[in-house]
């Protein structure tokens, strides 16, 4: 196996343990303005996985550029959608009877 494989595997798997570890210490109190931040860098994920797509000559690059597009625009999906429902707890709610319009928000 190649030298720099082996070390962009060792490299990803202590990412996935330190992930790990870092998003199971942090406060939900911080977890709303820090994934709008992980929403913002993985924008830019995209983008770049999106340039290196349109630049793949081979088959097999190809398809690995596809799946990174695919997968870091569901993780920007799925930021917004976890983010728009912290938020919502943070609203106050209609008083009993009354109707919720654009200028209650």
């Amino acid at each position: 196996m190649d030298e720099t494989v082996l070390l962009g595997a060792y490299v990803f798997l202590l990412a996935i343990f330190l992930g790990i570890e870092l998003i199971g210490r942090v406060p939900s109190t911080l977890h709303t303005p820090l994934m709008s931040g992980t929403n913002a860098i993985h924008g830019i994920v995209v983008l770049g996985a999106m340039i290196i797509l349109g630049q793949a000559d081979e088959l097999w690059l190809q398809v690995v550029g596809f799946v990174a597009v695919v997968l870091g625009a569901a993780n920007v999906f799925g930021g917004f959608v976890v983010t728009d429902r912290m938020l919502e707890m943070f609203r106050k709610k209609p008083a009993a009877g009354g109707k919720v319009g654009a200028k209650d928000q």
